[in-house]
């Protein structure tokens, strides 16, 4: 698996609609859900005229989500901000994509901004970062996507077969489903993260190969960057709810829902500490490394300390032997090499002897 790729976007001036995504080229498509406990509508492939007249005759008290995919098509989001009287800075955010996880709140809107990790699949081998908007005003939650996913497929789901308590809840609740799944998709990477560090704790334990360090710093990067887009988060989150705290009358999200809210709090958290976990075992799995290399090494070294003792006297004796002086008895015995060689191999043998009573080797 490679690394968390972040698109690198060039900033934008304040106000400025201009797309500089990465999907300019993603078929637009707007999607309009309308439910209460008892009612449901969905309505996909409309164009801003149809969903207007469609909202016209809609139960005012129904929570209305409305969908865009693909964001480069700068007219229409204008026109989608007229039509739900959202200020243009705040248009310009969406388009926006070198900003980090922020939240906003001013005259009963919310706006929420998120980047979003794409787990890896068969057409794409990248983790990638998305960024997801969302607008909150009144009963009706607005999200803007780059292009087409699979974020939000289990709150679809559960509005369509009336399945847990999305339907019996605020467009608020609405908004904590849509960023629970969001969450979902950090934990999907995690995990396939997490089995990566796993093999390469294996690895490092059972191979002497310097692919190993390379494959334990991608890792390392991947869990650092999918850190950085939780903690923003995080920040985004803590500060939501001191502010709802403070003045719960004048936020967008109710008392019943803040609690959820507080549940995605704890949910990254405990993201965070399964990041900190892996990183201490990457951390291990090099200190590990390092040190079957050193053990490795030491090993390597005694053996041919050894060879190198064992071989020193016998050095000697050919040093000796090999003196070209007149006069050496030993030259003149008719077995003299033989006794030479015999007295080299018992030599050797003892030192052998001598090295595994001291438990040299």
């Amino acid at each position: 698996m490679k690394r968390v790729k972040y698109k690198k976007i060039r900033k934008l001036q304040p106000n400025s609609l201009e797309y500089s995504g990465a999907f300019p080229d993603v078929p637009i498509s707007m999607q309009l859900f309308i439910y209460d406990e008892n009612n449901f509508e969905e309505h996909n492939d409309l164009s801003l005229n149809e969903i207007e007249e469609i909202l016209k005759n809609t139960n005012p008290n129904a929570v209305k989500w409305f969908n865009l995919h693909g964001l480069h098509d700068i007219e229409l989001l204008k026109e989608i901000g007229n039509f739900f009287n959202i200020q243009s800075y705040i248009m310009a955010e969406i388009l926006n994509f070198s900003r980090r996880t922020r939240v906003e709140e001013l005259d009963n809107i919310m706006f929420f901004s998120v980047k979003a990790i794409l787990p890896f699949s068969e057409e794409e081998t990248d983790i990638s970062v998305e960024q997801v908007s969302f607008i909150l005003q009144d009963n009706i939650l607005l999200s803007f996507q780059e292009k087409k996913g699979d974020f939000f497929n289990l709150i679809r789901e559960r509005i369509r077969t009336k399945t847990g308590q999305v339907r019996k809840r605020d467009a608020s609740y609405l908004l904590y489903g849509l960023l629970d799944s969001l969450m979902d998709s950090f934990l999907t990477t995690l995990d396939l993260v997490e089995d990566n560090v796993e093999q390469v704790l294996i690895d490092a334990k059972n191979k002497y190969q310097k692919e190993i360090l390379v494959r334990i710093e991608e890792y390392t990067q991947e869990l650092h960057d999918i850190k950085r887009a939780i903690i923003p988060l995080r920040e985004v989150l803590n500060n939501l709810l001191t502010q709802h705290a403070k003045k719960e009358a004048e936020s967008s999200i109710s008392r019943s829902s803040m609690l959820f809210f507080e549940r995605l709090q704890f949910k990254l958290y405990e993201m965070l500490d399964q990041i900190e976990y892996n990183l201490n075992k990457l951390d291990s799995a090099t200190n590990y490394f390092f040190s079957a290399q050193s053990n490795r090494m030491n090993e390597i070294m005694k053996v041919l300390t050894i060879v190198s003792v064992i071989f020193i006297p016998l050095t000697f004796i050919v040093g000796v032997y090999g003196m070209n002086f007149e006069y050496m008895p030993e030259l003149k015995m008719h077995y003299g090499y033989f006794w030479t060689l015999g007295g080299m191999f018992t030599l050797v043998i003892l030192m052998i002897i001598y090295f595994r009573w001291r438990r040299w080797f």
